[in-house]
C-alpha cells in the first residue's frame, strides 16, 4: 500500500479547497468550527451549493450524474470540506439510499428520485430503528400490507435524525412473518407529508431536537414505491450500512476536532502541562491510525478488494475517538465547561459566559450529543461480534 498522494491526487486537493474556499458562507464555516447550532437552512443551503455544481453525490459514479471519481478523490473531498468548516453532507440522500436505489431499483425509480437527491432539493431520512428494535433491526415491526397496487403501513419509528425536516423516508418494513425474521422485510418509499405520518421531536440531553419518532397509521403508500422485491430488503439494508458505518468513521472531521482542542487548550493555558499534552499527543495518533486504516480501505477499493467487511472496524475506532476530544475539551476547560446554556449556542450570542471564554459555551452540549456515538448506527458492542466473526473468523 502506498500511502503516498500521487501528483494528479494533489492537484486534485488544490482544486477542491480553492473552489469550497470560494464557495462556502463564511458564517456557516464560523459555526461550525465553533459548534455552533446550525440550522435547517445552513444545511440544506450548503448541500444546493454542492448539488449545483454536481458535487454533493460525490460519491456516484458518472452514469447516474455524479462526478465518478475515485475512492481517494472522494476522501480528499470529505477532508477539504471538513477542514474549511463545511457541515457535514446529510447522508441520508446521497450517500444512503441513493446507492439503494442504484443498485437495486428499477430504471423508473432512478429517474424519479435521484434528480432530488443530487441537487439538494429533498431531504431524505431513515427509517430503521423501533422502540424494540436498534441493534437487533431484523426484528422490525412496523408492518407494511399490500392491497392492491398500494401498501398499508402501520407502526413506529424512533432516533429519526432531523426526521423533523424530512421529505421523504426509506424505511424497513415488515411484509411477512413466515421463516426468518430477516426474510420477512421489504425496503419502502415513504413520502413524510402522506396522510397518517406522525412526526414527533424527541428533545436530547444537550436540548437539541436531533431525533425524532416517527408513527404511521394506514398510511398509503403506492406499491411502485417497493424498492427491489418484497421481502428481500434485507439484503438492501446491509447494502445501505456498510455506506453508514464508514460513513460514521468521521476521520476528517476529528481531524478538524483535534486543531480546536488545541486552540481551547491553549486558551485555558493546559497547553504546557505535558500530562494534558500528552493525551492530546494520544487522541493524535489514534486519529492517525484511523486514518490510516481509511486509507487501507480506500487502496483496497483501487484494486478492486473488496474492503466492506472492516466497515464495523472503523464504525467502532471512529465513535470512540469523537467522545475521546469531547472529553478532553471539557477537561481542558475544567468548571468553565460545565454550564449548558442553550442560548449560547446561536452564532453572535452577547450574553456573558461563566469564565468570560465564550468557545467554552458549546463544549457541555458537544459532550452530551456525542454519548450516542457508540450506540448507533449498531452499538460497538455488536459492531465487535460482528468484527470477530467476518475478520477473525
Amino acid at each position: 500500500m502506498d500511502l503516498a498522494f500521487t501528483p494528479e491526487e494533489q492537484a486534485f486537493r488544490e482544486e477542491i479547497r480553492a473552489w469550497v474556499h470560494a464557495n462556502l458562507p463564511k458564517e456557516i464555516s464560523h459555526k461550525v468550527h465553533n459548534a455552533l447550532r446550525l440550522t435547517r437552512e445552513d444545511m440544506q443551503g450548503w448541500a444546493k451549493i454542492l448539488g449545483k455544481k454536481g458535487w454533493l453525490g460525490f460519491g456516484w459514479p458518472k452514469e447516474f450524474g455524479g462526478p465518478g471519481w475515485t475512492a481517494v478523490q472522494k476522501h480528499l473531498f470529505e477532508e477539504e470540506c471538513a477542514l474549511a468548516g463545511a457541515p457535514r453532507i446529510i447522508p441520508f440522500g446521497p450517500v444512503m439510499v441513493a446507492p439503494v436505489i442504484m443498485a437495486f431499483g428499477n430504471a423508473e425509480q432512478q429517474k424519479r428520485f435521484l434528480p432530488g437527491i443530487a441537487s439538494g432539493e429533498v431531504w431524505w431520512s431513515q427509517g430503521y430503528s423501533e422502540p424494540g428494535s436498534g441493534s437487533d433491526l431484523a426484528s422490525v415491526k412496523t408492518r407494511a400490507e399490500r392491497v392492491g397496487d398500494k401498501y398499508i403501513v402501520n407502526g413506529q419509528k424512533t432516533w429519526t435524525t432531523l426526521g423533523q425536516h424530512g421529505d421523504w423516508m426509506f424505511n424497513l418494513v415488515r411484509t411477512s412473518t413466515e421463516g426468518k425474521p430477516q426474510t420477512g422485510i421489504s425496503f419502502l418509499l415513504v413520502d413524510m407529508k402522506s396522510k397518517g405520518v406522525t412526526v414527533r421531536p424527541i428533545k436530547l440531553l444537550d436540548g437539541e431536537c436531533e431525533v425524532n419518532e416517527v408513527f404511521f397509521d394506514n398510511v398509503e403508500v403506492p406499491a411502485e414505491n417497493l424498492i427491489g422485491e418484497e421481502n428481500k430488503g434485507w439484503t438492501y439494508a446491509k447494502h445501505l450500512l456498510s455506506h453508514e458505518r464508514t460513513n460514521i468513521a468521521d476521520v476528517n472531521r476529528s481531524k478538524r476536532e483535534l486543531e480546536r482542542l488545541k486552540r481551547i487548550a491553549k486558551t485555558e493555558g493546559v497547553w504546557d502541562d505535558l500530562r494534558f499534552r500528552d493525551q492530546i499527543a494520544l487522541l493524535e495518533v489514534d486519529i492517525v491510525a484511523l486514518e490510516m486504516l481509511v486509507l487501507r480501505v480506500l487502496s483496497a477499493e483501487k484494486s478492486g478488494k473488496n474492503s466492506l467487511d472492516i466497515a464495523g472496524l472503523l464504525k467502532i475506532k471512529g465513535s470512540e475517538i469523537q467522545q475521546r476530544y469531547a472529553e478532553l475539551m471539557m477537561l481542558a476547560a475544567g468548571p468553565f465547561a460545565m454550564p449548558f446554556i442553550e442560548e449560547a449556542m446561536e452564532a453572535g450570542w452577547q450574553g456573558n459566559f461563566p469564565g468570560g471564554v465564550t468557545a467554552n459555551a458549546p463544549l457541555a452540549s458537544t459532550y452530551f450529543n456525542l454519548r450516542k456515538t457508540t450506540i448507533y448506527g449498531g452499538s460497538n458492542e455488536v459492531q465487535r461480534n460482528i468484527v470477530a466473526q467476518t475478520v477473525l473468523g
